[in-house]
Protein backbone atom coordinates (compact mmCIF):
# COMPACT_ATOMS: atom_id res chain seq x y z
CA UNK A 1 0.00 0.00 0.00
CA UNK A 2 1.88 3.22 -1.16
CA UNK A 3 1.03 6.12 1.10
CA UNK A 4 4.53 7.91 0.58
CA UNK A 5 4.15 9.96 -2.94
CA UNK A 6 1.06 12.37 -1.82
CA UNK A 7 -1.36 10.71 -5.03
CA UNK A 8 -4.97 11.09 -4.49
CA UNK A 9 -6.35 7.65 -3.14
CA UNK A 10 -9.15 7.50 -5.76
CA UNK A 11 -8.99 7.05 -9.44
CA UNK A 12 -10.32 9.76 -11.57
CA UNK A 13 -14.32 9.65 -11.79
CA UNK A 14 -15.53 7.04 -14.79
CA UNK A 15 -17.11 10.03 -16.28
CA UNK A 16 -14.31 11.54 -17.23
CA UNK A 17 -12.46 8.39 -18.54
CA UNK A 18 -15.39 7.92 -21.18
CA UNK A 19 -15.42 11.57 -22.07
CA UNK A 20 -11.85 11.44 -22.38
CA UNK A 21 -12.05 8.21 -24.69
CA UNK A 22 -14.70 9.53 -26.69
CA UNK A 23 -12.59 12.90 -27.32
CA UNK A 24 -9.47 11.00 -28.75
CA UNK A 25 -11.72 9.90 -31.63
CA UNK A 26 -12.03 13.38 -32.52
CA UNK A 27 -8.15 14.69 -32.25
CA UNK A 28 -6.59 14.97 -35.38
CA UNK A 29 -3.10 13.13 -34.58
CA UNK A 30 -1.33 13.85 -37.45
CA UNK A 31 -1.76 17.56 -36.85
CA UNK A 32 -0.19 19.54 -34.48
CA UNK A 33 -1.98 20.47 -31.28
CA UNK A 34 -3.61 24.06 -30.42
CA UNK A 35 -0.43 25.90 -29.24
CA UNK A 36 -1.74 28.44 -27.21
CA UNK A 37 -3.94 25.35 -25.67
CA UNK A 38 -6.80 28.33 -25.51
CA UNK A 39 -9.56 25.86 -24.39
CA UNK A 40 -8.37 24.29 -21.49
CA UNK A 41 -7.42 27.86 -20.50
CA UNK A 42 -10.94 28.49 -20.80
CA UNK A 43 -12.18 26.11 -19.09
CA UNK A 44 -9.53 26.81 -16.16
CA UNK A 45 -10.54 30.37 -16.33
CA UNK A 46 -14.09 29.98 -15.84
CA UNK A 47 -13.58 27.70 -13.18
CA UNK A 48 -11.31 30.62 -11.23
CA UNK A 49 -13.02 33.67 -12.10
CA UNK A 50 -10.54 34.92 -14.26
CA UNK A 51 -9.74 35.32 -18.10
CA UNK A 52 -8.20 32.99 -20.01
CA UNK A 53 -5.19 35.45 -20.68
CA UNK A 54 -4.54 34.90 -16.53
CA UNK A 55 -3.51 31.40 -17.03
CA UNK A 56 -0.19 29.13 -18.19
CA UNK A 57 -0.32 25.54 -18.76
CA UNK A 58 2.51 23.05 -18.52
CA UNK A 59 3.33 19.78 -18.55
CA UNK A 60 3.26 19.24 -14.18
CA UNK A 61 3.40 22.22 -12.00
CA UNK A 62 7.20 21.68 -11.98
CA UNK A 63 7.25 22.65 -15.81
CA UNK A 64 5.63 25.71 -14.90
CA UNK A 65 7.98 26.42 -11.67
CA UNK A 66 10.95 26.19 -14.68
CA UNK A 67 8.93 28.40 -17.26
CA UNK A 68 9.08 30.89 -14.47
CA UNK A 69 12.56 30.52 -13.58
CA UNK A 70 13.74 31.01 -17.52
CA UNK A 71 11.98 33.80 -17.65
CA UNK A 72 12.23 35.78 -14.20
CA UNK A 73 15.75 34.28 -12.73
CA UNK A 74 19.23 33.37 -14.80
CA UNK A 75 22.36 34.96 -13.81
CA UNK A 76 23.05 37.58 -11.98
CA UNK A 77 19.50 36.98 -10.28
CA UNK A 78 18.18 35.66 -6.69
CA UNK A 79 15.49 33.16 -5.85
CA UNK A 80 14.42 33.24 -2.19
CA UNK A 81 13.02 29.47 -0.12
CA UNK A 82 12.29 29.10 2.86
CA UNK A 83 13.42 25.96 4.41
CA UNK A 84 12.30 22.83 4.67
CA UNK A 85 10.24 22.94 1.79
CA UNK A 86 10.00 21.38 -1.35
CA UNK A 87 13.31 20.84 -2.89
CA UNK A 88 12.22 21.17 -6.38
CA UNK A 89 11.31 24.87 -6.13
CA UNK A 90 15.64 25.50 -5.85
CA UNK A 91 17.14 22.69 -7.80
CA UNK A 92 14.74 23.91 -10.41
CA UNK A 93 16.46 27.69 -9.66
CA UNK A 94 19.78 26.22 -9.86
CA UNK A 95 19.39 24.44 -13.61
CA UNK A 96 18.44 28.09 -14.16
CA UNK A 97 21.40 29.13 -13.40
CA UNK A 98 19.75 31.05 -10.39
CA UNK A 99 21.30 31.63 -7.19
CA UNK A 100 19.39 30.83 -4.43
CA UNK A 101 19.37 31.88 -0.83
CA UNK A 102 17.53 29.47 1.80
CA UNK A 103 15.87 31.13 4.72
CA UNK A 104 14.82 29.12 7.59
CA UNK A 105 11.31 28.57 8.93
CA UNK A 106 10.85 28.67 12.66
CA UNK A 107 10.98 25.29 14.64
CA UNK A 108 7.02 24.78 14.16
CA UNK A 109 7.77 25.41 10.46
CA UNK A 110 5.82 28.70 10.19
CA UNK A 111 7.31 31.56 9.04
CA UNK A 112 8.65 34.93 11.27
CA UNK A 113 7.44 38.02 9.29
CA UNK A 114 10.48 39.69 10.81
CA UNK A 115 12.96 36.87 9.17
CA UNK A 116 10.81 37.43 5.98
CA UNK A 117 11.05 41.05 6.11
CA UNK A 118 15.05 41.10 6.71
CA UNK A 119 15.30 38.18 3.81
CA UNK A 120 13.57 40.01 1.26
CA UNK A 121 15.28 43.55 1.96
CA UNK A 122 19.30 41.91 1.75
CA UNK A 123 18.79 39.45 -0.95
CA UNK A 124 16.09 41.81 -3.11
CA UNK A 125 15.28 38.32 -5.02
CA UNK A 126 14.01 38.10 -8.44
CA UNK A 127 11.82 35.23 -7.16
CA UNK A 128 10.08 34.50 -4.02
CA UNK A 129 8.62 31.19 -3.44
CA UNK A 130 6.04 29.95 -0.99
CA UNK A 131 4.49 26.59 -0.62
CA UNK A 132 1.07 26.85 0.96
CA UNK A 133 0.36 24.71 1.90
CA UNK A 134 4.03 23.65 2.29
CA UNK A 135 5.37 20.69 1.67
CA UNK A 136 6.94 18.52 3.52
CA UNK A 137 5.83 19.99 6.52
CA UNK A 138 1.88 20.68 5.65
CA UNK A 139 1.38 23.91 7.53
CA UNK A 140 -0.17 26.55 5.40
CA UNK A 141 0.90 30.50 5.67
CA UNK A 142 -1.29 32.94 6.89
CA UNK A 143 -3.05 35.49 4.31
CA UNK A 144 -1.51 38.05 6.32
CA UNK A 145 1.77 36.67 5.62
CA UNK A 146 1.24 36.20 1.93
CA UNK A 147 0.33 39.70 1.71
CA UNK A 148 3.45 41.09 3.45
CA UNK A 149 5.50 39.21 0.91
CA UNK A 150 3.80 40.97 -2.34
CA UNK A 151 3.82 44.07 -0.40
CA UNK A 152 7.42 44.03 0.45
CA UNK A 153 9.16 41.23 -2.35
CA UNK A 154 10.88 43.53 -5.75
CA UNK A 155 10.28 40.56 -7.96
CA UNK A 156 7.74 38.01 -8.90
CA UNK A 157 6.25 36.10 -5.88
CA UNK A 158 5.08 32.51 -6.84
CA UNK A 159 2.47 30.94 -4.08
CA UNK A 160 3.15 27.45 -5.21
CA UNK A 161 -0.87 25.35 -4.61
CA UNK A 162 -0.14 21.98 -5.14
CA UNK A 163 -2.40 21.01 -2.24
CA UNK A 164 -4.10 24.21 -2.43
CA UNK A 165 -7.74 22.41 -2.79
CA UNK A 166 -6.98 20.70 1.11
CA UNK A 167 -6.60 24.15 2.42
CA UNK A 168 -9.08 27.05 4.12
CA UNK A 169 -7.83 29.73 1.67
CA UNK A 170 -6.13 30.44 -1.57
CA UNK A 171 -3.94 32.93 -2.83
CA UNK A 172 -5.74 32.85 -5.98
CA UNK A 173 -7.91 35.59 -4.90
CA UNK A 174 -4.98 38.35 -4.39
CA UNK A 175 -3.90 37.84 -7.90
CA UNK A 176 -4.34 41.42 -9.81
CA UNK A 177 -2.82 42.82 -12.72
CA UNK A 178 -0.67 45.42 -10.96
CA UNK A 179 0.98 42.53 -8.17
CA UNK A 180 3.65 40.34 -9.42
CA UNK A 181 1.74 37.44 -7.69
CA UNK A 182 1.34 34.29 -9.10
CA UNK A 183 -0.03 31.09 -7.69
CA UNK A 184 0.57 27.13 -9.51
CA UNK A 185 -1.54 24.26 -9.33
CA UNK A 186 -1.13 20.71 -10.47
CA UNK A 187 -4.03 17.83 -12.12
CA UNK A 188 -2.17 15.58 -10.29
CA UNK A 189 -3.30 15.42 -6.66
CA UNK A 190 -7.12 16.76 -6.15
CA UNK A 191 -7.95 15.73 -9.67
CA UNK A 192 -6.61 12.40 -9.46
CA UNK A 193 -4.59 12.83 -12.53
CA UNK A 194 -0.57 12.47 -12.13
CA UNK A 195 -0.47 9.75 -14.75
CA UNK A 196 -1.24 13.24 -17.30
CA UNK A 197 1.53 15.60 -15.82
CA UNK A 198 -0.89 18.85 -16.30
CA UNK A 199 0.11 22.11 -14.28
CA UNK A 200 -0.99 25.63 -14.31
CA UNK A 201 -0.77 28.60 -13.25
CA UNK A 202 -2.98 31.62 -12.32
CA UNK A 203 -1.43 35.34 -12.69
CA UNK A 204 -1.20 39.02 -14.54
CA UNK A 205 -1.68 38.46 -17.94
CA UNK A 206 1.62 40.11 -18.52
CA UNK A 207 3.51 37.45 -16.91
CA UNK A 208 1.54 35.05 -18.53
CA UNK A 209 2.50 36.14 -22.05
CA UNK A 210 6.55 36.59 -20.85
CA UNK A 211 5.90 32.76 -19.91
CA UNK A 212 4.22 32.08 -23.51
CA UNK A 213 7.60 33.52 -25.13
CA UNK A 214 9.74 31.48 -22.75
CA UNK A 215 7.95 27.96 -23.33
CA UNK A 216 8.58 25.82 -26.26
CA UNK A 217 6.02 25.53 -28.75
CA UNK A 218 3.62 22.63 -28.76
CA UNK A 219 4.84 22.13 -25.61
CA UNK A 220 1.04 20.63 -24.21
CA UNK A 221 -0.24 17.99 -26.08
CA UNK A 222 -3.58 17.14 -28.10
CA UNK A 223 -4.30 14.86 -25.37
CA UNK A 224 -3.05 16.23 -22.22
CA UNK A 225 -5.58 19.22 -23.00
CA UNK A 226 -8.26 17.37 -23.81
CA UNK A 227 -7.86 15.30 -20.64
CA UNK A 228 -7.34 18.98 -18.27
CA UNK A 229 -10.53 20.24 -19.93
CA UNK A 230 -13.00 17.74 -19.44
CA UNK A 231 -11.76 17.14 -15.60
CA UNK A 232 -13.07 20.56 -15.31
CA UNK A 233 -16.57 19.46 -15.93
CA UNK A 234 -16.20 16.94 -13.04
CA UNK A 235 -15.59 19.59 -10.04
CA UNK A 236 -18.03 18.57 -8.18
CA UNK A 237 -16.95 14.74 -7.78
CA UNK A 238 -13.65 16.71 -7.30
CA UNK A 239 -14.32 18.49 -4.49
CA UNK A 240 -16.66 15.55 -2.66
CA UNK A 241 -13.23 13.85 -2.55
CA UNK A 242 -11.26 16.70 -1.48
CA UNK A 243 -13.58 16.61 2.02
CA UNK A 244 -13.17 12.97 2.05
CA UNK A 245 -9.59 13.76 2.07
CA UNK A 246 -9.46 16.94 4.55
CA UNK A 247 -12.08 14.34 7.31
CA UNK A 248 -9.72 11.50 6.76
CA UNK A 249 -6.52 13.71 7.46
CA UNK A 250 -8.00 14.69 10.94
CA UNK A 251 -8.69 10.77 11.72
CA UNK A 252 -5.11 10.33 10.66
CA UNK A 253 -3.71 13.05 13.02
CA UNK A 254 -5.87 12.06 15.93
CA UNK A 255 -4.87 8.56 15.13
CA UNK A 256 -0.85 9.47 15.58
CA UNK A 257 -1.51 11.40 19.09
CA UNK A 258 -3.33 8.67 20.51
CA UNK A 259 0.03 6.65 19.09
CA UNK A 260 2.26 9.22 20.68
CA UNK A 261 3.97 10.37 18.21
CA UNK A 262 4.36 13.83 17.57
CA UNK A 263 2.19 15.67 14.78
CA UNK A 264 2.31 19.09 12.76
CA UNK A 265 -0.76 20.64 11.91
CA UNK A 266 -1.31 20.19 8.35
CA UNK A 267 -3.67 21.73 5.79
CA UNK A 268 -2.37 19.17 2.57
CA UNK A 269 -3.39 15.78 1.83
CA UNK A 270 -0.67 14.30 3.68
CA UNK A 271 0.59 14.48 7.64
CA UNK A 272 4.09 14.95 8.98
CA UNK A 273 5.47 13.31 12.37
CA UNK A 274 7.55 11.99 14.53
CA UNK A 275 7.55 8.75 16.18
CA UNK A 276 8.65 9.25 19.74
CA UNK A 277 10.03 5.89 21.30
CA UNK A 278 11.57 4.13 17.88
CA UNK A 279 13.33 5.16 15.39
CA UNK A 280 12.18 6.73 12.16
CA UNK A 281 14.06 3.98 10.54
CA UNK A 282 12.74 1.03 12.71
CA UNK A 283 9.14 2.33 12.14
CA UNK A 284 9.40 2.57 8.52
CA UNK A 285 10.82 -0.63 8.28
CA UNK A 286 8.52 -1.82 10.46
CA UNK A 287 5.51 -0.52 8.68
CA UNK A 288 6.79 -1.83 5.13
CA UNK A 289 7.03 -5.15 6.59
CA UNK A 290 3.42 -4.84 6.90
CA UNK A 291 3.40 -3.48 3.46
CA UNK A 292 2.30 0.18 4.01
CA UNK A 293 5.22 2.32 2.11
CA UNK A 294 5.05 6.34 3.87
CA UNK A 295 8.05 8.57 3.44
CA UNK A 296 11.10 8.22 5.32
CA UNK A 297 12.11 12.46 5.35
CA UNK A 298 14.55 11.62 8.60
CA UNK A 299 17.50 12.82 6.79
CA UNK A 300 15.94 15.79 5.28
CA UNK A 301 17.08 19.08 6.69
CA UNK A 302 15.67 20.21 9.78
CA UNK A 303 13.08 16.91 9.37
CA UNK A 304 15.74 14.83 11.72
CA UNK A 305 13.35 11.59 12.86
CA UNK A 306 10.23 12.45 10.77
CA UNK A 307 8.08 10.41 8.68
CA UNK A 308 5.21 11.30 6.32
CA UNK A 309 2.10 9.87 5.54
CA UNK A 310 0.04 10.74 2.67
CA UNK A 311 -4.04 10.25 3.20
CA UNK A 312 -5.21 7.47 1.88
CA UNK A 313 -8.95 5.99 1.77
CA UNK A 314 -11.17 5.36 5.14
CA UNK A 315 -9.95 1.23 4.62
CA UNK A 316 -6.05 2.44 3.82
CA UNK A 317 -5.89 5.15 6.73
CA UNK A 318 -7.53 1.92 9.21
CA UNK A 319 -4.62 -0.37 7.84
CA UNK A 320 -1.88 2.19 8.26
CA UNK A 321 -2.79 2.95 11.89
CA UNK A 322 -3.25 -0.62 12.79
CA UNK A 323 0.16 -1.39 11.19
CA UNK A 324 1.64 1.47 13.26
CA UNK A 325 0.00 0.66 16.44
CA UNK A 326 1.86 -3.22 16.16
CA UNK A 327 5.09 -1.30 15.10
CA UNK A 328 5.42 0.53 17.75
CA UNK A 329 3.81 -1.52 20.64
Amino acid sequence: MRLNTNESPFPPPEGWVEALVEELHGIEFHRYPDRAAWGLRKALADLHGVVPEAVFCANGSNEVLQTLCLAYGGAGRVALTFEPTYALHSHIAHLTGTAVVEEQRRDDFTLDPAVVAAALARNQPAITFLFSPNNPTGRADDRSLVEQVLAEAPGVVVVDEAYGQFADWSAIDLVSDDRGLVVTRTYSKTWAMAAVRLGYLIGPPGVVEVLERVALPYHLDAVKQAAGRLAVRFTDEMERRVAIIVAERGRLLDGLQRLGMTTWPSQANFVLWRPSEKPAAVVWRGLLDHSVLVRDCSSWPRLDGCLRVTVGTPSENDRFLLALAQVVA
